[in-house]
Protein backbone atom coordinates (compact mmCIF):
# COMPACT_ATOMS: atom_id res chain seq x y z
CA UNK A 1 0.00 0.00 0.00
CA UNK A 2 2.77 2.36 0.94
CA UNK A 3 4.62 1.78 -2.99
CA UNK A 4 1.46 1.96 -4.60
CA UNK A 5 0.68 5.34 -2.43
CA UNK A 6 4.26 6.57 -3.31
CA UNK A 7 3.67 6.18 -6.88
CA UNK A 8 0.61 8.08 -6.87
CA UNK A 9 2.49 10.93 -4.88
CA UNK A 10 5.29 11.11 -7.77
CA UNK A 11 7.32 8.26 -7.36
CA UNK A 12 5.98 6.48 -10.78
CA UNK A 13 7.78 9.33 -12.51
CA UNK A 14 10.76 8.74 -10.50
CA UNK A 15 11.11 5.56 -11.09
CA UNK A 16 10.49 6.25 -15.03
CA UNK A 17 12.85 8.70 -14.74
CA UNK A 18 15.53 6.43 -12.90
CA UNK A 19 15.36 3.33 -15.80
CA UNK A 20 14.46 5.35 -18.87
CA UNK A 21 16.73 4.57 -21.81
CA UNK A 22 18.44 0.96 -19.87
CA UNK A 23 19.34 -1.19 -22.31
CA UNK A 24 21.04 -4.81 -22.10
CA UNK A 25 21.52 -6.94 -19.07
CA UNK A 26 20.92 -5.04 -15.42
CA UNK A 27 21.47 -6.00 -11.87
CA UNK A 28 19.19 -3.99 -8.99
CA UNK A 29 20.33 -4.26 -5.81
CA UNK A 30 17.81 -3.71 -2.98
CA UNK A 31 15.17 -4.30 -5.11
CA UNK A 32 12.43 -4.71 -2.89
CA UNK A 33 8.79 -5.42 -3.66
CA UNK A 34 9.41 -4.98 -7.32
CA UNK A 35 8.00 -1.91 -8.09
CA UNK A 36 10.81 -0.77 -10.78
CA UNK A 37 9.98 -4.27 -12.10
CA UNK A 38 7.18 -2.37 -14.41
CA UNK A 39 9.55 0.44 -15.33
CA UNK A 40 12.25 -1.25 -17.25
CA UNK A 41 12.36 -0.35 -20.82
CA UNK A 42 11.67 -3.34 -23.82
CA UNK A 43 15.38 -2.48 -24.63
CA UNK A 44 16.24 -4.57 -21.04
CA UNK A 45 16.96 -7.58 -22.22
CA UNK A 46 17.34 -9.05 -18.59
CA UNK A 47 17.20 -8.21 -14.44
CA UNK A 48 19.04 -9.62 -12.07
CA UNK A 49 16.98 -8.47 -8.91
CA UNK A 50 18.79 -8.88 -5.87
CA UNK A 51 16.94 -8.83 -1.97
CA UNK A 52 18.21 -10.12 1.00
CA UNK A 53 14.43 -9.58 3.20
CA UNK A 54 12.35 -12.75 2.45
CA UNK A 55 8.99 -11.01 2.70
CA UNK A 56 10.00 -8.22 -0.16
CA UNK A 57 11.62 -10.89 -2.14
CA UNK A 58 8.52 -13.04 -2.01
CA UNK A 59 6.97 -10.04 -3.48
CA UNK A 60 9.41 -9.49 -6.39
CA UNK A 61 9.07 -12.69 -7.37
CA UNK A 62 5.26 -12.62 -7.99
CA UNK A 63 6.35 -8.98 -9.73
CA UNK A 64 9.18 -10.43 -11.98
CA UNK A 65 6.39 -13.28 -13.03
CA UNK A 66 3.95 -10.07 -14.33
CA UNK A 67 6.92 -8.87 -15.96
CA UNK A 68 7.77 -8.94 -19.88
CA UNK A 69 11.21 -8.70 -19.39
CA UNK A 70 12.84 -11.75 -17.89
CA UNK A 71 13.82 -11.00 -14.01
CA UNK A 72 15.57 -13.48 -11.75
CA UNK A 73 14.93 -12.22 -8.02
CA UNK A 74 17.59 -13.55 -5.67
CA UNK A 75 18.66 -14.02 -2.02
CA UNK A 76 22.09 -11.55 -1.56
CA UNK A 77 23.57 -9.13 0.03
CA UNK A 78 25.23 -6.05 -1.59
CA UNK A 79 28.30 -6.25 0.32
CA UNK A 80 29.16 -9.49 -1.35
CA UNK A 81 26.61 -9.65 -4.62
CA UNK A 82 26.38 -12.73 -6.23
CA UNK A 83 27.82 -12.41 -9.59
CA UNK A 84 30.48 -12.27 -11.88
CA UNK A 85 32.75 -9.62 -12.19
CA UNK A 86 31.80 -7.19 -15.50
CA UNK A 87 28.86 -9.35 -16.16
CA UNK A 88 25.99 -6.26 -16.58
CA UNK A 89 25.58 -3.68 -18.33
CA UNK A 90 24.09 -1.27 -15.80
CA UNK A 91 23.57 -1.22 -11.98
CA UNK A 92 20.32 0.40 -10.01
CA UNK A 93 20.77 1.65 -6.93
CA UNK A 94 17.16 3.04 -5.65
CA UNK A 95 16.75 3.81 -2.41
CA UNK A 96 19.05 1.51 -0.65
CA UNK A 97 22.36 3.15 -0.66
CA UNK A 98 20.83 4.91 2.82
CA UNK A 99 20.88 1.21 4.66
CA UNK A 100 23.84 -0.87 4.12
CA UNK A 101 26.35 -0.90 6.54
CA UNK A 102 29.42 0.16 4.48
CA UNK A 103 28.88 2.40 1.34
CA UNK A 104 31.98 2.35 0.00
CA UNK A 105 31.73 -1.75 0.18
CA UNK A 106 28.68 -2.00 -1.77
CA UNK A 107 29.54 0.73 -4.11
CA UNK A 108 32.80 -1.46 -4.94
CA UNK A 109 30.65 -4.19 -5.59
CA UNK A 110 28.79 -2.42 -7.45
CA UNK A 111 32.07 -1.20 -9.31
CA UNK A 112 33.27 -4.81 -10.05
CA UNK A 113 30.13 -6.01 -11.55
CA UNK A 114 28.92 -3.48 -14.01
CA UNK A 115 31.59 -3.77 -17.44
CA UNK A 116 33.71 -0.35 -17.93
CA UNK A 117 32.03 2.31 -19.48
CA UNK A 118 28.69 0.77 -17.81
CA UNK A 119 26.49 2.62 -15.76
CA UNK A 120 25.03 3.12 -12.93
CA UNK A 121 22.04 4.77 -12.08
CA UNK A 122 20.73 5.83 -8.64
CA UNK A 123 17.27 7.50 -7.01
CA UNK A 124 18.41 7.73 -3.52
CA UNK A 125 17.80 10.50 -0.13
CA UNK A 126 20.76 11.90 1.23
CA UNK A 127 22.81 14.64 3.12
CA UNK A 128 21.64 18.20 2.76
CA UNK A 129 24.26 19.96 0.09
CA UNK A 130 23.23 23.29 2.19
CA UNK A 131 25.74 23.43 5.49
CA UNK A 132 23.05 24.43 8.29
CA UNK A 133 20.01 23.14 10.60
CA UNK A 134 18.81 20.32 7.95
CA UNK A 135 22.36 18.98 8.01
CA UNK A 136 23.23 19.04 11.54
CA UNK A 137 19.76 17.74 12.25
CA UNK A 138 20.64 14.87 9.76
CA UNK A 139 23.85 13.90 11.31
CA UNK A 140 22.12 13.89 14.96
CA UNK A 141 19.34 11.66 14.36
CA UNK A 142 22.03 9.51 12.27
CA UNK A 143 24.13 9.52 15.64
CA UNK A 144 21.16 8.45 17.85
CA UNK A 145 17.87 6.95 17.14
CA UNK A 146 17.04 6.80 13.26
CA UNK A 147 19.19 3.92 12.11
CA UNK A 148 18.07 1.66 14.58
CA UNK A 149 14.12 2.49 14.00
CA UNK A 150 14.65 3.02 9.75
CA UNK A 151 15.92 -0.77 9.33
CA UNK A 152 19.58 0.81 9.36
CA UNK A 153 18.71 3.76 7.04
CA UNK A 154 20.97 7.03 7.25
CA UNK A 155 19.87 10.66 6.53
CA UNK A 156 23.20 12.29 6.04
CA UNK A 157 25.15 10.29 3.66
CA UNK A 158 26.83 11.64 1.09
CA UNK A 159 26.06 9.43 -1.65
CA UNK A 160 26.92 11.23 -4.64
CA UNK A 161 30.42 11.54 -3.41
CA UNK A 162 30.81 7.91 -2.22
CA UNK A 163 29.52 7.15 -5.84
CA UNK A 164 32.41 9.21 -7.14
CA UNK A 165 35.05 8.19 -4.41
CA UNK A 166 33.98 4.25 -6.04
CA UNK A 167 35.26 4.99 -9.21
CA UNK A 168 32.41 6.45 -10.99
CA UNK A 169 31.76 9.48 -13.22
CA UNK A 170 28.56 11.02 -12.78
CA UNK A 171 26.97 12.04 -15.38
CA UNK A 172 24.02 13.04 -14.77
CA UNK A 173 22.95 14.42 -11.21
CA UNK A 174 19.20 16.15 -10.20
CA UNK A 175 18.75 17.41 -6.82
CA UNK A 176 15.11 17.79 -5.33
CA UNK A 177 13.10 17.54 -2.08
CA UNK A 178 10.36 15.05 -1.14
CA UNK A 179 7.57 15.96 -0.20
CA UNK A 180 8.67 19.25 -2.77
CA UNK A 181 6.11 20.90 -0.49
CA UNK A 182 5.10 21.71 3.47
CA UNK A 183 8.13 20.29 5.93
CA UNK A 184 11.13 19.67 4.81
CA UNK A 185 11.97 16.81 6.89
CA UNK A 186 15.61 15.22 7.58
CA UNK A 187 14.96 12.36 4.37
CA UNK A 188 13.68 15.60 2.34
CA UNK A 189 17.11 16.21 0.21
CA UNK A 190 16.97 13.27 -2.58
CA UNK A 191 19.05 13.02 -5.54
CA UNK A 192 18.74 11.00 -8.99
CA UNK A 193 20.58 10.49 -11.86
CA UNK A 194 23.74 8.22 -13.80
CA UNK A 195 27.13 7.30 -13.42
CA UNK A 196 29.37 6.29 -15.60
CA UNK A 197 31.88 2.96 -14.45
CA UNK A 198 35.60 4.07 -15.15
Amino acid sequence: RGSEAMDRSGGAELRTELLAGLSGTVIEVGAGNGRNFGYYPPAVTSVLAVEPEPTLRAAARKAAAQSAIPIQVIDGMADSLPAEDAAFDTGVASLMLCSVPDQAVALAEFHRVIRAQGQLRFYEHVRSEHPGLLRRVQHLIDATFWPSVAAGCHASWDTPGAIAAAGFEIERLRRFRLPEKGIILPVSPHVIGSARRR
